[in-house]
């Protein structure tokens, strides 16, 4: 099958095909502007830093300039406020926005911190009342703050006293919880996330009142239903579970839906044939109405959970000599879909190419492909053991089928990059105006699918768990520069550049960089005490300009192992705080099941002495086994099993063993480390010696 030129497919479906009922916005919508209304898609961040994403186009860009290459390296913290008090537990996922010298910031709790930009004390504080929840962000605008809590309440406070000014009950839409809200022109654009069906949301911002919704799958007699096979977008997901952007010019929002689910797990294809529409899409909204203007799917039929749910991000930019109005859309495929926003075709070129096929999971023929390729690797390598270590960053681990992104799985697990938890996943981008450059942190997390699998796909044990920075040109679609780095940067990990040309970045290490944005070169880093998993901002206040970011640290990809804490920290030149002691750094090889056991003996294909065969990924008894050095460990096929087992050790290719039932193999471990192996009958089997 040829290529097919995605140009020619893309075409703007009439307006008048419209998801879910939509509802005029009243004139009480309309909001005299206010320190943080945004009247342009792409004002730069300067005094105020009023929305996560910096502005309406999630460029995550200031003007501020005082900051440069010259004097990073005097950037010193002027204040710390641990918001909660010391909490060192949790998920926090909040990016802090900054408003007439005042910091906003959610902490793991979800509860609300108003924090002066100056001093760095406390002003107000909103406790939840529902319950600990995850929070991203919240927006500010109209005199007011807002947030969200369990059971799908928006609340509305006040901006000077954290008072509630108003809260409402957004139910029969899915989960209005964790997304960051985005306000507009007395608009609040709320996402939905981790439910079986969902939909993005405007609400009145002085009411509560919902005014439209749009569905990410279509029921009956609306527009993609047909894509669907029978009754399976009841519980098709979709949910756009990131913010959107707005470009007030167009009077468009942009929205980012998740990737289809149902049946089984979002795997399990087989019941839900068709391209699953608006799963793994960009689909354009009218912004007053909700009214359908076009869409974009960057896969059909998912059965990977490889979704592209990132914040969009506009820019103009100039392409083969003309200006165009763009959207930079695209993160776990380790690619970008380069798009007009007012039409959704492709300036750059996409086009459809012919992906392997497996009929039981009803995969579609073909994906979309940007002309340019992608920028990172789509190919796990299957680098020799006992070679360098930890080697390529997409090594596979052994004994795994392999392959390349969309290579389609049932039953044998396929391992395959960038993974649902790699690529940029969920980072937040930057676009810089000064380098017309995209810019993103992202994940070398490999992944293994199949029907065997639970949720979304197994994660190998024993895998390396990094990342890296890339910037590329909008103008072309292309890699101006790349810089490996020793964690996964895809879950949070924001960026910011600024009209000095640098740009900052956290890491779950705790570490916050400065970087030359035009070379990627390191110019700075600050232990800040936690793992960042959030936008760094700038703003001005007292007559100073600060750098900020929140280290609370979250639990993907490193689960606990990620320093946490409740640091909302301002930096300025020649500040007088100095760094936080150094946390113990995050666990980058994804961890075995199970507590450390004491002991000499490993025995194949059991979860534990007594039970039966098993091949799950706790199939070694134990999984975990701790020795001191010099001790010979016995690795034995328990004699009830029906086949050949075995233990591969990697990467170090210490041995490389497959024996009958009842057979046993012995090695003597003479060096401290840790030792990870598994079974090449059954990979994700896996088993680590702790040797100390």
């Amino acid at each position: 099958m040829p290529d097919i030129n995605r140009r020619d497919l893309i075409r703007a479906v009439a307006a008048a095909a419209i998801a879910g009922p939509v509802i005029g916005v009243p004139a009480s919508a309309a909001r005299a502007p206010g320190a943080a209304d945004l009247k342009h898609f792409d004002t730069p961040g300067d005094a105020d830093f009023p929305k996560v994403g910096g502005n309406l186009g999630n460029q995550n860009y200031t003007s501020l300039r005082r900051i440069d290459a010259g004097n990073v390296r005097r950037l010193r913290g002027s204040w710390m406020n641990s918001i909660e008090g010391g909490l060192r537990t949790g998920n926090s996922q909040s990016t802090a926005v900054a408003v007439d010298g005042v910091l906003y910031i959610e902490s793991a709790l979800g509860n609300v911190v108003a924090v002066d930009g100056v001093t760095g004390v406390t002003k107000w504080r909103y406790e939840q009342t529902r319950g600990t929840l995850t929070r991203r962000g919240v927006a500010v605008g109209g005199g007011h703050v807002f947030t969200k809590s369990n059971d799908n309440y928006v609340i509305a406070l006040d901006r000077q006293t954290g008072a509630v000014v108003w809260e409402r009950q957004v139910n029969g839409f899915g989960n209005i919880e964790k997304v960051a809200v985005v306000y507009h022109d007395g608009l609040l654009f709320c996402g939905t996330n981790d439910g079986p069906r969902g939909a993005a949301v405007a609400v009145d911002a002085t009411t509560g009142d919902v005014l439209w919704h749009f569905w990410g799958t279509p029921e009956p007699g609306e527009f993609g239903n047909d894509t669907w096979e029978g009754d399976s977008w009841a519980e098709g997901g979709a949910t756009p579970w990131i913010h959107p952007a707005v470009d007030p010019e167009l009077g468009l929002t942009y929205w980012t839906f998740g990737n289809a689910r149902g049946n089984n797990s979002s795997q399990d294809g087989s019941a839900r044939g068709g391209q699953n529409l608006f799963a793994n899409s960009l689909v354009a909204l009218d912004m007053r109405t909700g009214a359908y203007r076009w869409h974009f799917q960057s896969i059909h039929h998912d059965i990977w959970d490889m979704d592209n749910v990132m914040s969009p991000v506009l820019a103009d930019v100039r392409i083969r000599g003309r200006d165009r109005k763009v959207i930079v859309y695209g993160s776990k495929s380790g690619m970008y879909f380069i798009l007009d926003r007012t039409d959704g075709t492709a300036p750059l070129g996409i086009v459809e190419r012919p992906v392997p096929q497996e009929p039981r999971q009803k995969t579609w023929p073909t994906q979309p492909f940007p002309v340019q390729g992608g920028w990172t690797e789509q190919q796990v390598v299957d680098q020799p053991l006992g070679t360098s270590v930890p080697g390529d960053p997409n090594r596979a681990v052994p004994n795994y089928a392999q392959g390349a992104l969309y290579t389609p799985h049932w039953d044998t697990p396929v391992l395959s990059i960038p993974g649902h938890g790699g690529g940029a996943d969920w980072s937040h981008l930057s676009f810089s105006h000064r380098t017309g450059l995209v810019y993103t942190g992202f994940g070398y997390v490999a992944a293994a699918h199949s029907l065997t699998e639970a949720a979304n796909g197994l994660r190998p044990p024993g895998e390396y768990q990094t990342g890296g920075i890339v910037a590329v040109d909008v103008s072309t679609n292309k890699v101006r520069w790349k810089r490996r780095m020793p964690y996964s940067l895809g879950h949070g990990n924001g960026i910011l550049t600024t009209a000095s040309d640098l740009l900052f970045i956290g890491q779950p290490d705790g570490n916050l960089l400065a970087l030359d944005a035009r070379t990627g070169r390191e110019l700075w880093r600050f232990q800040t005490g936690a793992a960042i998993s959030s936008s760094p901002i700038m703003y001005r206040a007292g007559g100073k300009q600060y750098l900020a970011v929140f280290a609370g640290g979250t639990s993907i990809p490193y689960g606990n192992s990620a320093p946490r804490g409740d640091f909302l920290w301002a930096f300025e030149i020649d500040g007088a705080v100095g760094p936080a002691a150094t946390p113990p750094p995050p666990v980058i090889r994804r961890p075995v099941s199970g507590t450390p056991v004491d002991g000499d003996t490993v025995i194949i294909g059991r979860t534990a002495t007594g039970t039966t065969e098993s091949f799950t990924v706790a199939s070694m008894a134990p999984t975990h086994l701790r020795v001191p050095v010099g001790t010979t460990v016995t690795f034995t096929n328990h004699p009830g099993n029906a086949g050949p087992r075995g233990v591969t050790q990697f990467f170090e290719g210490l041995f490389d063993v497959t024996l009958a039932p009842g057979e046993s193999f012995t090695y003597t471990f003479t060096r401290a480390g840790e030792y990870f192996f598994n079974d090449p009958a059954s990979p994700r089997s896996t088993g680590k010696v702790e040797v100390y």
